[in-house]
């Protein structure tokens, strides 16, 4: 019971609650179905996921748009699988993508099991780098919209994670203080060095099991939260 003291527990939603992954593959199933694409789906995934990781890296920090960010996670794609594509249809499976993805319902196992053991114990928030009508749809055709008091977005807040005033604005709307917080997420610089530097306490979710250091908190599947919290 390491953080039995605290009040507000923080989440991050992509890759921590909603298995983002396995969301977007079925989305893309139904555009792939759609398409005649030269390329199998598993083939597109194998490079889209760590395309999408990387450019979703550095809209972060803005280094690139919102619209540079679904423009060029799948361009880049389809030129490495040598499919020549023009850029408006590019922009229109960006949004067939966008209306798709928040339509499954996917969870990491154990997020229904771990929020309902939360719920009665603390207040429970999101904290999210993604898109305002994209999260909340998410949330409520997944069912998990309930469990939160407050959600926190980067449209609303103004910045993204890991910049400090995201987790300010999150504190400030959920009415909690530094002390009483942590922040649980799967993004190292994202979610636990942002809210470390931020002055929140911070619980890694390893569900990849990657070596990190040994004095951050971490758990590689949800139902652990039970041992620390």
């Amino acid at each position: 019971m390491i953080f039995k003291h605290k009040k507000h527990l923080f989440f991050d939603l992509d890759h921590t609650l909603w298995d983002f992954d396995k969301n977007s593959e079925v989305a893309f199933d139904i555009i792939f179905k759609k398409y005649d694409f030269s390329f199998s789906l598993q083939d597109f995934l194998v490079h889209y996921i760590p395309k999408n990781q990387y450019y979703w890296s550095l809209y972060q920090v803005n280094q690139i748009s919102q619209e540079a960010l679904r423009f060029r996670r799948l361009n880049d794609v389809f030129e490495i699988l040598n499919t020549s594509i023009p850029k408006e249809l590019v922009n229109q499976i960006s949004e067939e993508y966008i209306e798709l993805l928040p339509n499954s319902n996917h969870l990491f196992e154990g997020t229904i099991e771990i929020l309902e053991y939360l719920k009665p114990k603390y207040h429970l928030h999101i904290v999210t780098n993604g898109f305002h009508y994209v999260q909340d749809k998410k949330m409520k055709n997944a069912n998990i919209f309930h469990y939160f008091s407050t959600i926190t977005n980067s449209e609303l807040a103004g910045v993204k994670k890991p910049h400090p005033n995201i987790f300010e604005y999150a504190l400030t709307l959920a009415k909690a203080s530094k002390s009483d917080s942590v922040m649980i997420g799967d993004s190292m610089e994202a979610d636990i060095e942002g809210a470390l530097d931020f002055g929140i306490d911070a619980i890694f979710f390893n569900e990849k099991n990657i070596k990190i250091d040994k004095n951050i908190p971490q758990i590689n599947r949800l139902v652990e939260l039970k041992k620390l919290l």
